[in-house]
């Protein structure tokens, strides 16, 4: 339940068949967007509570797209984006099923052009992309030119603390526990004017 609305969403029998040795060689790509993770379900939770009519969303990471389709259900202008085309596409496939309004972009944090286009949207959606330490400073460097506003919901993931701080220098950070079980914590940015 998502807000007082049901949401079906597809989503892969088998994550791991999806490995992709080539993509992951080149980049490190893993099929993180095929599970319906505990923190995309405490955002779009989250998201379905709050008034966004007329509100430009974009989600980062988008997966399989729960939090976007909140968001559009709270009368947000959303768009889903992802660097995988085939969640770009089960994104599509949820969308349509659940009579959902959403725009989609493969784009990815090394390649935001799409992204950049309509920058800075009003709100930016991010639910568990904390995996690597390494992306941090990227990920910050993109929400510092997509973004007025920032959700991101985590379970306290390694990399988490260094998002925090590295976040502070720009944003106004305020931290909050979404959930206990499972942990979720949503780091709420806010561009210091």
């Amino acid at each position: 339940m998502i807000g007082c609305r049901e949401l079906v969403i597809l989503r892969p029998s088998d994550p791991e068949a999806l490995l992709d040795e080539e993509a992951f060689e080149r980049e490190e790509f893993l099929p993180y967007w095929a599970e319906l993770w505990p923190s995309g379900i405490a955002l779009a939770r989250h998201v379905a509570g709050l008034e966004l009519d007329g509100v430009r969303v974009l989600e980062l990471g988008c997966g399989l797209a729960l939090p976007s389709l909140a968001a559009a259900l709270a009368g947000a202008r959303a768009l889903a984006s992802d660097w995988s085309p085939d969640a770009i596409d089960l994104a599509r496939r949820n969308a349509r099923r659940n009579g959902v309004d959403v725009e989609l972009v493969v784009a990815g944090w090394t390649r935001p052009g799409p992204l950049l286009a309509g920058a800075p949207y009003d709100l930016v959606l991010a639910s568990d992309v904390l995996y690597e330490k390494r992306n941090v400073p990227l990920l910050l460097y993109n929400l510092r030119r997509l973004a007025r506003e920032v959700l991101l919901t985590d379970p306290r993931r390694h990399a988490a603390p260094d998002f925090v701080a590295g976040a502070a220098a720009d944003w106004d950070v305020e931290t909050t526990e979404l959930s206990t079980s499972p942990l979720v914590d949503l780091h709420h940015l806010t561009r210091r004017t």
